[in-house]
């Protein structure tokens, strides 16, 4: 019998080109009304960006440790609020890259419980090395043409 490695099933799982995290609500998201915190929010997208690159075998600290500093910045993001989730949901994290330039990449997310859409963001990310933008290397942008064909 094989061990599993470390964290397997915790990264969710590509589909359709999209990579798909599902994540339950804890206390620690919600606010005063026992709804998810709008903030919340943008780390259960943190997280789906996150893992997407996991999902494409790149590991963000990676690229940080063999790239000279290298490093993701939200740069710019587009967001509806369209729906609240409360304590114990589960929700799936949806993120499909939209878009690739020189030094930055755009993703479409969404955030659902079931079918319906919670929320809805798009999310323009930079390279940055040392804070100055930097082209985003052509080993990583052949990995995500050949993976989820951005």
């Amino acid at each position: 019998m094989s061990e599993a490695s470390p964290g397997a099933g915790l990264s969710g799982s590509m589909r359709d080109g999209a990579h798909v995290l599902p994540l339950r609500v804890y206390y620690e998201d919600t606010d005063f009304s026992a709804r998810v915190y709008h903030a919340s929010y943008l780390r259960f997208m943190e997280r789906g960006r996150t893992e997407l690159l996991r999902a494409v075998e790149v590991a963000q600290s990676d690229l940080h440790a063999e790239m000279g500093g290298l490093a993701f910045v939200v740069r710019k993001m587009t967001i509806d609020f369209l729906g609240g989730a409360v304590m114990d949901d589960v929700l799936t994290v949806v993120t499909r890259p939209k878009e690739m330039r020189g030094a930055s990449m755009t993703l479409a997310q969404e955030v659902r419980r079931g079918d319906e859409v919670l929320v809805r963001a798009d999310v323009m990310v930079a390279a940055v090395r040392g804070g100055r933008a930097v082209r985003i290397p052509d080993a990583l942008r052949l990995t995500l043409a050949n993976r989820v064909g951005l």
